[in-house]
């Protein structure tokens, strides 16, 4: 009898080990594979997330996360919705050890994190095992709907980034229309050609195909007198008088008049835009940060290229 006692508490302990075992066996967590094709593990829930983009805060702010921001990088202080206690972190060179500290459950970083060194930043992070998921520079405005439903997934935020998206593609379309309807009365034929302009003389930049600011200006039914060539593009001002834009974007902010600045350098005076007076400053941050709020800069382009709608 004392045998068949022993055998049974021997058995039932069996089954209580074996009920517990996955509560007691460390998780492996999810794999994912981020927008750059990277395989990432997250082990923990999500509630304390640094961004070190602001196209990255502003997605996280507009899908109504902001609240779980531990940190962000220092571009990111004038988004609306961000609170003003957030520690800032330099874009190209974020401070491990703050990070460290900050005991984030997840990093959600850029391709341009890398681009001032040219070396991951946040390697060592990874190496230590802090989950970092990268946001590759958006090619198109495709992409752009892809992040931020990636963010949404990321952070359980999947219905608010179905309506982020969504709305977006309704003020889109609405966009489009207006455009293709223009086109109609003036005749494809007449399309307007634009220059867009991201970085002033000497050293002009502009962005060719492969680019989201390359989709805008197809959006708006206009022409990027760069849109067969490869991604960043760096024109010398004989091209850009070749190509004779019909109209001039630009979103510099760091001198004091880049309107000006364009129309009295040398040559630009026999440029369409430039004759023509059709040169308009769009907002920098909503043209250079992939996210929901391009709408803006799409908006103000439109309405330069055809008047208010």
């Amino acid at each position: 009898m004392k045998k068949v006692s022993v055998f049974i508490v021997s058995l039932w302990l069996i089954i209580i080990f074996i009920l517990l075992l996955p509560c007691c066996t460390p998780s492996k967590g999810k794999e994912i594979i981020d927008r750059s094709g990277r395989t990432v593990i997250i082990k923990n829930e999500i509630n304390r997330v640094i961004s070190t983009a602001p196209s990255n805060t502003e997605i996280i702010a507009d899908l109504g996360q902001a609240r779980k921001l531990a940190a962000i990088d220092k571009h990111s202080v004038n988004i609306e919705g961000i609170s003003p206690n957030l520690p800032l972190l330099d874009f190209f060179y974020p401070d491990a050890e703050v990070i460290i500290n900050l005991k984030p459950d997840l990093i959600i970083a850029s391709g341009h994190n890398t681009t001032g060194s040219g070396e991951d930043p946040l390697r060592l992070l990874r190496e230590m095992g802090i989950p970092v998921v990268y946001i590759s520079m958006s090619k198109s405005i495709e992409d752009i709907y892809k992040d931020i439903a990636f963010i949404a997934e990321l952070l359980q935020a999947e219905k608010e980034g179905e309506k982020l998206i969504a709305s977006m593609k309704a003020q889109i379309d609405e966009i489009t229309h207006t455009a293709l309807s223009a086109n109609n009365t003036l005749g494809t034929e007449n399309k307007k050609t634009v220059y867009f302009e991201i970085s002033a003389a000497p050293q002009m930049m502009t962005f060719g195909k492969d680019s989201f600011i390359n989709d805008m200006i197809t959006v708006i039914g206009a022409r990027n007198i760069f849109e067969n060539d490869n991604w960043l593009v760096t024109p010398g001002a004989e091209v850009i008088i070749e190509r004779n834009p019909d109209v001039i974007f630009t979103n510099i902010n760091y001198i004091e008049d880049p309107i000006g600045e364009i129309k009295n350098r040398p040559g630009f005076n026999h440029i369409k835009a430039v004759k023509n007076n059709r040169i308009y400053l769009i907002d920098n941050d909503s043209s250079s940060r992939p996210s929901a709020r391009v709408v803006l800069a799409l908006r103000q382009m439109q309405e330069a290229v055809y008047g208010e709608k």
